[in-house]
């Protein structure tokens, strides 16, 4: 068996994509929203899926565990709710930090909105890393942007990365690419001709930007559009109508700009052309827009594994060293 990760808030899977891709065998994957489940065992049949709250699943029990991770929930820190923080009910990050002290994995990792950054909630970070500091971990908070890592969209997001101290020393934030993400014209264009447009090639042109960060919305509130009204502006400026969703790509002889279908917006979030969405339109719109960028996952999982790897390695250097001297 290679490195393990367990991980709280699944959704859709962007980040257990990435982690698999980066060498990681998901032992349990959590998730309380059935259809998001559905998503992912209607990929991955053998991944152990748990359809649980957070609140009701223990890590005791699994040993040796290399990684944690999570999207915990954002509504808490987004600048786009009431940013309660704390006091907001949906904020896991104590059921976390119980869930790391249960299982004692070499090394977490957990992804939020920018918002949990605002000097507001300086004093909770604080606390969230002194706790972390208290189980034997190193620790640090990072905005990570989608875009530096090949992905079509900015998607700014807060990444804690914390390592057992003996692991610490070896991690290295994952470099930005060098050569900038594909335009939306140029990552859609397959897509948006899919059906014979006569006018993909001058949309093309136009859609010559990256997008603004894809918005999945709640329960409550936000439906299959893409995002408020300054993200709808932003889509306009690259000849798509944010408005909402298209079930199929434009045809010869359509009017107006024309709207992203669930793959297009799969695409844009960084997601393979093959993972399947359960579910119709706007839940599984709202998987999508949810969800973790499996291309920043995956070079985060990287730095992560390359900093165990090399710690193991200098370990058992220094254990041979030790019996030849003896």
């Amino acid at each position: 068996m290679g490195l393990t990760s367990i991980e709280i808030c699944a959704g859709a899977g962007g980040q257990a994509i990435g982690l698999e891709l980066a060498g990681f065998e998901h032992l349990a994957l959590v998730e309380i929203e059935k259809i998001a489940c559905e998503t992912l065992l209607l990929n991955r049949p053998k991944w152990n899926v748990l359809n649980k709250d957070v609140k009701d699943f223990s890590a005791i029990g699994f040993n040796n565990i290399d990684l944690f991770a999570g999207g915990v929930p954002c509504p808490p820190f987004s600048i786009a709710g009431k940013q309660l923080g704390r006091l907001d009910e949906r904020d896991l990050f104590p059921e976390a930090l119980r869930l790391v002290m249960e299982c004692k994995p070499k090394a977490v990792m957990l992804e939020n909105v920018r918002g949990i950054l605002d000097i507001k909630f300086k004093n909770y970070r604080r606390s969230i890393l002194n706790e972390l500091h208290k189980l034997g971990y190193q620790c640090d908070w990072r905005l990570v942007n989608a875009s530096d890592f090949g992905v079509s969209q900015l998607r700014p997001r807060a990444i804690l990365v914390a390592l057992k101290r003996d692991y610490f020393d070896y991690f290295e934030w994952p470099k930005k690419h060098l050569t900038p993400p594909l335009s939306i014209g140029e990552l859609l264009f397959e897509e948006m001709s899919s059906l014979g447009w006569e006018n993909a090639g001058d949309w093309k042109l136009i859609a010559n930007n990256i997008a603004p960060t894809l918005v999945g919305g709640s329960k409550k509130h936000g439906g299959a559009d893409l995002g408020p009204t300054r993200a709808k502006q932003s889509w306009a400026a690259l000849g798509v109508d944010g408005k909402g969703l298209a079930e199929f790509p434009p045809t010869n002889g359509s009017i107006g700009m024309p709207r992203l279908t669930l793959s297009m917006a799969a695409l844009v979030q960084g997601f393979p052309k093959d993972w399947k969405f359960a579910g119709k339109k706007t839940p599984a719109y709202r998987q999508v827009g949810n969800a973790f960028p499996p291309p920043v996952a995956q070079a985060i999982g990287l730095s992560i594994k390359k900093a165990l790897e090399l710690y193991e390695q200098k370990n058992v250097k220094s254990q041979r060293l030790e019996s030849q001297v003896a």
